[in-house]
């Protein structure tokens, strides 16, 4: 029965009716104690009648009530007065998107606009752990501040299929359109609802977050084109048209559409829902970043060029504070201009770049490019979520967005024109993507790649691998050849870091390993395998336009005179400035340039770090004095009294400390000025296993706690890298990886007495890692990639048997044994959350399933675990320092400092 006007409901008192369904009647009320208008939803008497929609009811509301968005809906209270359940939710003023696409479509402008609004609205619920599924125009209201998402009403919990009756009537359905004066329409109508159905809905799957990304596909289609995605003329065409068919090109319907919009669409209509666009933050960026004017993706192809022209206009500064990582509670300096070519006697120009909100930047000088033309900056990046993208940012806007489908690639490197991006992804391929929008192309095999260079003729020249020779490969894909030839007279085992020279025949690269602490460079030719020798530096080389070599000297990064013609050296170096802390790749390059006059390198991160204790709930439990310095990885030793940690000195040297915790002393282990690392523990604390690239390779030695003898040599020669992760519990052996050519990473021990010749334990073709002994030698844990992800298997010890999974979807390079074997920890695939399960070897071997003990700050550079399992130790930034940046130098050259 309607209410009539004057009627209270608890303190609302209705005005007049706004609309009917079959889910209940809105109406326009007052709230009495506020003074402000409402809209109240009430709930028919044959649903409140049931008890159990009622506990749905509101527990739903209260999930919908916290998702609190400038985009959304706000839903204010529920209550009962008699017999009478009611919502009251926010009054909204417009009319729906629907109203508005009767009279055809949008602008484009305003389409990308509201479609960004509405993406965001669904990231916040998302987020939230709600999902919309019944995302229609019919349920977005057009008002003067921006679009508004109406009807959040299913909670994740809550499931789609199934009984469509009373007992599986949900706040969704309830709260349909609520400040519509027009009928409602009940959902399960053609009209209502399957137009923007996702396929997966319509098999009576359960939906989740991809669903309503699939309906915002949708809505955008129709919003820039006028026509609906998917027509049928019955119920039963219009589900087939969705199961099989592909919506008409948007660039037919309406051809001023931008190409990444029609990109960005055809991706979130994809039917299978892991090959869609995974996150509505996604869809957001790519939106922003199409609708930015001063981008060339954001206008039809046809006029895209004219749109890149500079203009007179852009030749000005603009500095705009920007927020910057949010963990972190930083504030970066971002900077808006035009860049132009370098310009004598005009100075430098130097501003940084950082991360944008809830983005956490990767500061290794590998992860980030400045294009070829000097416009564009890619690196890479974390979202809030913990998935690892290539990011762009043309540096004249302030929006940059992720490249979709380059998840989890790392060293990005362009294309000569600016166009696109070559990058080595997680699967072992090298793979090139437009940064326009689309999706990326396998161009060859690269199962550990250490850098890449695009030369002018569509070459590229690459490392697929940490040692052996560089290989050449058509861009478009193909077979890699071998390129360069390693030198036996040098020991080489590696050559890395290509660089072409303007010919786009000739290149740079360094040779492995280092010498007295520095990498030799060399040019190489693609008409020849010979190399000419240029000299030695701190880092690897990279050539600017300019006629320079640009690489670290100690601790400064140096310009060096060069001809590209003659392949020589001229003058003498030039320091540029201090060098940023270096790359975790060995050898690496520490910049990066263009060919108009631009550096880019990255920096801003703390060089220092510090010890800390947190409990298992992740809280802080107290520091741990060390002198200041740059710490890394630490292992705790078998009584969890004294701590063995990395500490870098430099680009090319690290070493062991010793530190006391009872005492809260530190002493120095070992002593460079070479690369030692990868500390694991004798089984009584008397020992310290680790790597050293003191002859070349990374060999295994020992050397005793108490600092009574020198370090002895176990292993030497053959593989670049042999990485000691851990004893046998009877002291016998020690358990190390080491790289294959064939089978990528295996699992192999060494006797630390005897003959010491290496045993092979696993050798499959899966990558297999960070294998640790447990603590009674009858099990040892490991990563292996056998599932198509990286998860921690366990298995008999000393000889492979008995095997099992203990984590499920994907897990980082660190496992841990704790509780005297009791309990494995180890880090989630998405490299910040600390899972934990629990293990029983008798009467048979079985674990728990993974719980989670508490997410890592994103900054952390290592962790450890007592043995006890009490208490974690990490590593992590000393003080609320600068959050990573990249810094951006214009015209580099007028900077240059005379000797």
């Amino acid at each position: 029965m309607p209410l009539a006007p004057g009627t209270r409901l608890g303190p609302y008192e209705i005005v007049a009716p706004l609309g009917a369904g079959g889910m209940g009647e809105v109406f326009r009320a007052k709230d009495t104690r506020l003074g402000r208008d409402v809209a109240v939803k009430v709930l028919p008497q044959h649903l409140s009648a049931n008890s159990e929609v009622r506990a749905r009811f509101e527990r739903e509301a209260k999930t919908v009530s916290s998702l609190n968005h400038p985009n959304i809906c706000t839903l204010f209270d529920v209550g009962r007065e008699g017999d009478t359940d009611y919502l009251v939710m926010e009054l909204i003023e417009g009319e729906t998107l629907a109203q508005r696409l009767a009279k055809g479509a949008l602008p484009i402008a305003d389409a990308l606009r509201i479609g960004a609004q509405i993406a965001d609205a669904l990231d916040r619920a998302h987020r939230a752990g709600v999902i919309h599924r019944d995302l229609k125009p019919g349920n977005v209201m057009l008002t003067k501040s921006g679009a508004k998402l109406m009807d959040f009403g299913l909670a994740r919990a809550t499931g789609l299929a199934g009984d469509r009756g009373v007992s599986g009537a949900t706040l969704s359905t309830i709260t349909q359109s609520p400040t519509m004066a027009a009928p409602l329409t009940a959902e399960g109508s053609i009209v209502g609802t399957f137009q923007y159905m996702s396929p997966e809905q319509l098999e009576g799957k359960e939906a989740d977050t991809r669903s309503d990304l699939w309906a915002l596909g949708c809505v955008l289609y129709e919003m820039a084109t006028g026509r609906r995605a998917f027509e049928g003329a019955t119920q039963a065409s219009l589900i087939g048209t969705i199961m099989r068919d592909s919506p008409r090109p948007m660039a037919e319907l309406a051809p001023m559409s931008p190409p990444a919009l029609d990109r960005l669409v055809g991706a979130l209509l994809a039917k299978d829902p892991d090959d869609r666009v995974q996150t509505a933050h996604d869809v957001k960026l790519q939106l922003q970043w199409t609708g930015d004017g001063s981008s060339a993706g954001s206008l039809p192809t046809a006029i895209a060029g004219i749109a890149a022209r500079p203009r007179a206009s852009r030749e000005r500064l603009a500095w705009v504070i920007a927020a910057v990582g949010v963990a972190l509670g930083i504030v970066g300096i971002v900077v808006v201009l035009r860049l132009r070519p370098a310009v004598p006697g005009q100075g430098v120009t130097r501003f940084s770049i950082a991360a944008p909100e809830n983005v956490n930047l990767n500061s290794d000088p590998t992860m980030s490019a400045i294009s070829p033309d000097g416009r564009t900056l890619a690196f890479v990046a974390a979202d809030s979520g913990g998935t690892v993208r290539i990011w762009v940012r043309p540096l004249e806007s302030l929006t940059p967005r992720p490249l979709l489908g380059t998840e989890n690639g790392v060293l990005p490197f362009w294309s000569p024109d600016s166009r696109n991006l070559a990058f080595f992804s997680d699967n072992g391929k090298l793979k090139k993507i437009p940064i326009a929008g689309g999706n990326p192309e396998e161009i060859c095999d690269a199962a550990d790649g250490r850098g890449g260079s695009w030369g002018s003729d569509g070459v590229i020249v690459f490392a697929p691998k940490a040692s052996g020779p560089l290989f050449r490969v058509p861009a478009s894909g193909g077979d890699a050849v071998q390129a360069t030839r390693l030198d036996s007279s040098r020991q080489e085992t590696g050559h890395r870091w290509p660089c072409f020279l303007p010919d786009g025949k000739h290149f740079l690269f360094v040779g492995m390993p280092a010498r007295r602490g520095s990498f030799d460079f060399f040019v190489g030719s693609l008409d020849s395998k010979g190399t000419k020798h240029l000299g030695s530096a701190s880092s690897a080389p990279v050539f600017a336009s300019a006629g320079y070599l640009i690489f670290v000297h100690n601790t400064s990064i140096v310009a060096q005179g060069f001809d590209p013609r003659r392949l020589a050296s001229s003058g003498s170096p030039v320091t540029l400035g201090e060098a940023p802390p270096p790359s975790g790749y060995t050898g690496a390059q520490t910049v990066t340039a263009s060919n108009n006059g631009v550096l880019a390198h990255a920096g801003g991160g703390l060089p220092n770090t510090e010890l800390q204790w947190l409990d298992r709930a992740g809280q802080p439990a107290g520091a741990i004095p060390v002198p200041a310095g740059r710490y890394q990885e630490a292992r705790l030793s078998p009584d969890g009294k004294r701590l063995c940690i990395e500490r870098r000195n430099s680009a090319s040297e690290v070493d062991l400390w010793l530190v006391d915790l009872d005492r809260a002393t530190s002493t120095r282990f070992t002593f460079g000025p070479t690369t030692n690392y990868w500390p694991a523990w004798s089984p009584d604390g008397s020992r310290i296993a680790f790597a050293s690239n003191r002859s070349g390779p990374d060999d295994i030695y020992v050397k005793p706690t108490n600092g009574a003898a020198e370090e002895t040599p176990i292993l030497t020669g053959g593989a670049l890298f042999k990485d000691p992760y851990s004893w046998s519990a009877d002291g016998r052996f020690i358990v190390f990886e080491e790289p294959n050519d064939r089978t990528g990473w295996d699992l192999r021990m060494v006797p630390v007495d005897g003959d010491r010749k290496p045993i092979s334990y696993l050798h499959t073709a899966f990558n297999e890692r960070a294998g640790v002994v447990s603590p009674d030698g009858r099990w040892i844990a490991y990563t292996s990639d056998e599932s198509g992800k990286q998860d921690v298997y366990v298995q008999s010890f000393p000889a492979p048997g008995s095997k099992h999974q203990v984590s499920t979807g994907s897990a980082g390079l660190r496992v841990i044994w704790s509780r005297g074997g009791k309990e494995l920890v180890f880090v989630a695939g998405d490299g910040f959350t600390l899972m934990a399960v629990d293990v029983t070897t008798s009467p048979a071997f079985h674990v728990s399933a993974p719980r989670k003990l508490f997410k890592l700050r994103q900054d952390y550079v290592g962790i450890e675990v007592t043995p006890d399992g009490q208490r974690v130790l990490v590593v992590a930034p000393a003080g609320q320092g600068a959050a990573p940046t990249i810094t951006i130098e214009q015209n580099w050259t007028a900077g240059l400092k005379k000797p």
